[in-house]
């Protein structure tokens, strides 16, 4: 590999973890967290700036202005402070201590939205704050992951291809929703390619995402109180969500073992055990899930011992092995009924 002249040079990652092992389903795990911005985000966040560029959106005197409960906002301090960007992160009270500190460090601004929307969440209020920016002053250069295309297309060229390249006969993928890029770069290119493999997209439960009853929500990351405009969920053949509780436990499973994933990662592994275990029982299927991020964030809530106890109880802490398996899966819907995979 040739050495690296700038951080968001760094997402090319061909790291498959095979929780076999583990978890008894022939599952693998592409490790999308291990570069400068730690998550999945740093793609996405240098396909945006690189089209911002490329369109001759940005001035010398902009400034980089996006909603985001983490990540992203992590992504784009980096690639920001690369590029001798001022860059104003609009994030909310979930968004963790260690999160926020690594943003700062980095140069970037944060504006703490305390109070959600009545009916959109802290989302619609972080939007708002963000168009409210926009409106005031034309310097600040909203990318919006939530509608940019370049966001699912930093996946449809990399993520994708990159899975199947190393599993060109993957039986089911399983892909995490938040703002839906990942997710849809994905799913559009397995589609396009020919692939054979059923695409599960996997939520937190008390997202709306999926058309579900919104609901409080503690872990930053997966799920949207409003409606992410990138996602088509008819392109999926199953639409599975995750408790929060499931989230918490698997994570500090695979802990257990040594390896530190952070909450998103922890849903759409959630996610894709829940369904392994309902459709897979012969244990014949070949699968793949995305990580989208690591667990040092975490270390202050889903790691934390007392948070976890204070917020979900006794039950946070059990191992998902008998005689505490991890919960049913919650199938909100499946466009085929049972895996025809054969």
């Amino acid at each position: 590999m040739r050495p690296m002249s700038f951080p968001q040079e760094l997402t090319d990652s061909d790291l498959f973890v095979d929780l076999a092992p583990l978890l008894g389903h022939a599952l693998q795990m592409k490790c999308e967290g291990l570069n400068l911005g730690g998550s999945i985000k740093l793609r996405a966040a240098a396909s945006m700036v690189a089209a911002a560029e490329s369109s001759r959106l940005l001035r010398e005197d902009s400034v980089l202005v996006e909603s985001s409960s983490g990540n992203l906002g992590v992504a784009l301090s980096v690639i920001a402070a690369n590029k001798g960007l001022r860059f104003t992160c609009v994030t909310d009270a979930r968004c963790n201590r260690t999160t926020a500190a690594t943003m700062r460090a980095l140069g970037a601004e944060l504006l703490v939205v305390e109070e959600p929307d009545p009916e959109g969440g802290y989302l619609k209020a972080r939007l708002d704050r963000v168009r409210a920016l926009c409106a005031e002053d034309d310097r600040y250069v909203w990318l919006n992951q939530y509608t940019n295309p370049a966001n699912w297309g930093a996946h449809y060229e990399a993520t994708a291809p990159s899975i199947l390249k190393h599993l060109p006969d993957v039986d089911v993928l399983f892909v995490g929703v938040g703002t839906g890029g990942t997710a849809m770069g994905c799913a559009r290119y397995f589609r396009d390619s020919g692939s054979h493999a059923r695409l599960v997209a996997v939520d937190a439960v008390g997202s709306v995402t999926f058309g579900q009853v919104p609901g409080p929500r503690l872990i930053p990351g997966l799920g949207a109180s409003v409606l992410p405009p990138l996602f088509d969920p008819e392109i999926f053949d199953d639409l599975v969500e995750v408790a929060e509780l499931d989230t918490i436990r698997l994570c500090r499973t695979l802990a257990s073992h040594g390896m530190l994933f952070g909450g998103s990662t922890g849903t759409v592994v959630a996610g894709a055990l829940q369904w392994l275990e309902r459709y897979d029982r012969g244990r014949t299927l070949s699968s793949v899930c995305i990580s989208p991020d690591m667990g040092d964030r975490y270390l202050t809530t889903i790691y934390d011992d007392r948070w976890a106890l204070d917020n979900f109880g006794p039950e946070a802490l059990l191992p998902l092995r008998p005689p505490h398996p991890i919960g049913p899966v919650r199938l909100v819907r499946s466009a085929a009924g049972a895996p025809d995979l054969g």
